[in-house]
């Protein structure tokens, strides 16, 4: 693989909506739960439809390291990343993000009344990685 895929649940409009998001902006490719083929979901940790994940060549960030990474990836990274990287420094933070995503998550079907995309259609031929 040699882009960065960003793996998303695509059954949900508050997920589609930031898939779209990071497609955009982070030049990601995107791939629904629906689309995965064996190459890319033997990638993906076990419970991989839990949370979103972000692939690349050498490593998966999974859940809110993959939000992370991805918003990273979607602007001026340099003052994104050395923000990170004090954050980082800093005990809880990652214990942090992930409870900041988990309440995101929990809650899909209210955020998903601001920021929504209608999801894509399946095409139920068992995934192929979107391609």
């Amino acid at each position: 693989m040699s882009e960065t895929v960003f793996v998303f649940d695509d059954d949900c409009g508050f997920c589609t909506w930031w898939a779209e998001f990071f497609k955009d902006r982070a030049g990601v490719r995107i791939v629904g739960f629906s689309e995965l083929g064996p190459d890319l979901r033997n990638r993906l940790p076990d419970g991989y439809t839990t949370c979103s994940h972000v692939v690349t060549d050498d490593r998966v960030y999974s859940c809110g390291a993959s939000i992370e990474e991805a918003l990273l990836r979607s602007g001026p990274e340099s003052v994104l990343r050395s923000v990170v990287e004090r954050l980082r420094r800093i005990g809880p933070y990652r214990a942090v993000r992930e409870w900041v995503y988990r309440r995101g998550s929990t809650n899909r079907a209210f955020w998903g009344k601001l920021l929504s995309k209608t999801p894509p259609v399946r095409r139920g031929d068992g995934g192929t990685d979107g391609e």
